[in-house]
């Protein structure tokens, strides 16, 4: 293995860990702590849990820190690692993967404002109109940051089909997750809704997967 080589499965392996923290602070914040803290359809009880919870809601805050940073520094070692393969395709992910990061940086904020309402000394009606118009910052930021969050699967996806220097079945998996994620978008601000509509994210999920373990296992493969 040549030092080039080297150079890019260090690189490989860094964007995987950053791949690998972003999925985890991901499923443990959005999946598991969020639910907890923000209650859907009911504000009342969302505006007890900030002030009641505060230790968790601020958990939850943290825990969006940690996606907004692992989202931004894996879309630049992504850009590091594939910039010499496909300059315009590496670009895009990393652009994307910004923008990505920019709208969870947005719902941090919304969050981060929440929290301050439900502990500040608010008139109690106020403060649920205000907690409520956070709520739906958050929950719209994640909706709308979905579609860049599929638009960066897909060069992604390109950049491995095209190269071949990962499996080429990562790689269609990847495009085709990140159009289920582009198209679930649609499909939702759209108001349509279909039995089994959760299912086109699912390629996404475990293309992602195979891709962090494939980048902390194996890097990346030598140019042919």
């Amino acid at each position: 293995m040549n030092d080039q080589q080297k150079d890019l499965v260090t690189t490989a392996h860094t964007a995987g860990i950053w791949y690998l923290v972003l999925a985890i602070s991901g499923v443990v914040g959005f999946l598991i702590v969020h639910p907890q803290v923000f209650v859907s359809g009911d504000v009342s009880k969302t505006t007890a849990n900030l002030s009641e919870l505060e230790t968790l809601a601020r958990l939850r805050l943290l825990l969006e820190f940690a996606i907004v940073v692992s989202q931004a520094l894996a879309a630049v070692y992504f850009f590091k690692l594939f910039k010499d393969i496909n300059h315009f395709a590496s670009w895009a992910l990393a652009a994307w993967g910004m923008m990505n990061a920019g709208a969870i940086m947005i719902s941090a904020i919304a969050m981060g404002a929440a929290i301050n309402v439900a502990n500040a000394d608010t008139i109690a009606g106020d403060k649920l109109i205000m907690i409520q118009i956070f709520d739906q910052l958050i929950k719209n930021a994640w909706g709308v940051g979905s579609l860049f969050f599929g638009l960066w699967l897909i060069p992604m996806g390109y950049i491995v089909v095209q190269s071949q220097r990962m499996p080429i079945w990562l790689g269609r998996v990847l495009i085709l997750g990140g159009a289920g994620y582009v198209a679930s978008a649609f499909l939702n601000y759209a108001g349509i809704n279909f039995p089994g509509d959760d299912m086109i994210t699912i390629p996404a999920t475990v293309g992602e997967f195979w891709m962090i373990g494939y980048l902390l296992l194996f890097g990346i493969r030598p140019k042919q």
